[in-house]
């Protein structure tokens, strides 16, 4: 369970979050969507602990991330928490397959390979970040997310960089994955279609929850708009 007390984050003059709660049960599958400053990638960045909130508390299973010193939250997203970036952040000087073995190592998987080929970039092993597309580098890093076997895995844009037919393809092997392992996913996206696979969808404007919608039918990567 991820519950979020009444957070509040400022830069500068702008209020990004204003008093935000809400709790996310585990195993659910949560999409936030807003327009751009609308605070959806603030909350993600402090409810994952990217970020510390101004104010207010992030209890993950019984026990505030807010609150912990520096070495202590960096233990807790290094243990519990996969991140699929907008941003890649991918060592240049390191093949893909190293790349995503970082995640891999943090949670002693060994099956680096299988993951890789499952998002369609078996035959890239060797490849350095500079020799990929944008695409392919979403997909090394949405691999390197899921070989850390995360209990929590936070999305920003998941699919920003695919193509229609690999966006879909990356979401419906995280959609199976998830169901085989059991663990939260939060995203964050500008395609509202993706937000009819979710179990809830958070409506964000002005740093402020303004409506929340539960699913009762979902729908696959494959049934959704694009």
């Amino acid at each position: 369970m991820i519950s979020a007390v009444d957070l509040t984050k400022r830069y500068g003059k702008t209020e990004a979050l204003r008093g935000i709660s809400l709790d996310i049960a585990d195993g659910e599958f949560t999409v936030i969507l807003g327009a751009s400053g609308s605070g959806k990638s603030t909350l993600l960045s402090v409810l994952s602990g990217l970020e510390r909130p101004d104010s207010g508390s992030v209890i993950h299973d019984g026990i505030d991330i807010a609150s912990m010193k520096d070495k202590e939250l960096t233990a807790f997203r290094r243990r519990k928490v996969g991140f699929i970036f907008q941003r890649y952040y991918l060592l240049p000087h390191l093949s893909v397959e190293a790349n995503v073995r970082l995640g891999a190592n943090l949670a002693g998987n060994n099956n680096v390979k299988d993951i890789i080929e499952s998002v369609g970039l078996g035959d890239r092993l060797g490849a350095k970040p500079s020799e990929l597309s944008g695409g392919e580098m979403q997909r090394v890093c949405i691999a390197r997310a899921l070989a850390k076997n995360p209990s929590i895995l936070f999305l920003d844009e998941p699919t920003g960089a695919l193509d229609e037919n690999t966006g879909r393809s990356v979401l419906d092997y995280i959609m199976r994955l998830r169901g085989e392992r059991g663990f939260t996913m939060v995203a964050v996206t500008h395609n509202a279609n993706i937000a009819d696979m979710a179990d809830r969808v958070i409506f964000m404007n002005s740093g402020e929850i303004k409506n929340v919608r539960a699913n009762v039918t979902k729908k696959t990567a494959y049934e959704i708009g694009w």
